[in-house]
């Protein structure tokens, strides 16, 4: 991935982060790492751990960002936040929710929030 690339994944993940901010999540880590797994940003929605993936594409991109979370990438983030709750022992709710971000040609920014995005599978 080029420098322009991660500048526009850095800016999405801000964005991201700002937008949950405002509907009253606290962030508890972004860019979180286990492994090599990484979680985007792990927050608190209320009582409910919430583990966000953070998708973004340029208009041009023809592929629906939220596609881009396929079954590895939901594995891989089922075993971080595992890892997550076992070292910060936690007893709560999880959630797992993806934020698609899609910079129109206009310039402007069509943020989805996509709650419940899939379920744990036990096999992990």
């Amino acid at each position: 991935m080029n420098n322009k690339q991660n500048d526009f994944g850095r800016h999405c993940e801000f964005m991201a982060r700002t937008y949950l901010e405002q509907q009253g999540y606290l962030i508890l880590e972004t860019n979180w790492r286990s492994g090599h797994r990484e979680i985007d940003i792990i927050a608190k929605d209320g009582e409910t751990l919430v583990v966000v993936e953070v998708k973004a594409r340029k208009n041009e991109d023809f592929a629906n960002a939220e596609d881009a979370v396929g079954e590895k990438k939901m594995r891989n983030l089922i075993r971080a936040a595992h890892n997550y709750i076992m070292i910060k022992e936690l007893d709560c709710e999880t959630r797992f929710d993806i934020v698609t971000l899609i910079l129109g040609n206009n310039g402007e920014y069509e943020l989805n929030h996509i709650k419940d995005a899939f379920l744990p599978i036990v096999n992990i």
